[in-house]
């Protein structure tokens, strides 16, 4: 049986891309727009583009931003894209927005300099920082690429969520991990094979669990 994933409307986001995305990899996606509608899923993903605050205010409007939390507080497999890195901080610096609050930290812009182009898009390399990561499984961080389109990114205060590292004006966190939950600034769907490794990898989490709990 394939791999059951939901993936979260709450009225914005890049849905299909990332259902596409998961049905090249051989899980078995479905967009959902309320908490009842997950039910048993074996993993769940948050994707997202746009502004944080009208993301954020979805989520609670959707009653997801408390289903999100509990899910992620019991350790279920569990995928944020973009947006879906950015809600699950306290705050941010976009409009002061109050995040989900599942982690410490914020989140903050680049810093506007001369010659320095904002929005952060295009291409760029993710230097590991968690060894032996499940996530990162068949990833090579000197030479493979992910698409990036963000203007803010996550500052956890606990260095040991940070998944992979980028450089841009200096060194910002472009994905985070801890337990079965991972989560990207970079768009995985926009990121050809390099990115569907990425899903592939999170499908792989969520089979190996659905297994040992039969």
């Amino acid at each position: 049986m394939s791999t059951d994933i939901a993936i979260i409307n709450y009225g914005m986001g890049n849905l299909r891309s990332v259902e596409n995305a998961l049905l090249k990899v051989g899980a078995a996606p479905r967009i959902v727009t309320s908490p009842d509608q997950v039910e048993d899923a074996d993993g769940l993903v948050l994707p997202g583009v746009g502004a944080l605050e009208d993301c954020v205010d979805g989520l609670r409007a959707s009653g997801f931003a408390d289903f999100v939390s509990g899910w992620i507080g019991e350790d279920r497999p569990f995928l944020g894209v973009c947006l879906g890195l950015q809600a699950l901080f306290e705050v941010s610096e976009e409009r002061d927005v109050k995040g989900i609050g599942v982690f410490s930290g914020k989140v903050v812009r680049f810093t506007s300099r001369p010659g320095l182009k904002i929005p952060h898009m295009g291409w760029n390399t993710a230097q590991l920082q968690q060894p032996g990561s499940p996530f990162w499984k068949d990833l090579d961080e000197s030479s493979d690429r992910f698409y990036f389109v963000h203007s803010y990114f996550a500052r956890p205060d606990d260095p040991e969520l940070v998944l992979t590292t980028t450089e841009y004006d200096g060194v910002f966190t472009s994905s985070i991990a801890r337990g079965n939950t991972v989560a990207c600034q970079f768009h995985p769907e926009k990121s050809q094979s390099c990115g569907l490794r990425i899903y592939a990898n999170f499908t792989e989490v969520c089979d190996k669990l659905t297994s040992t709990s039969v």
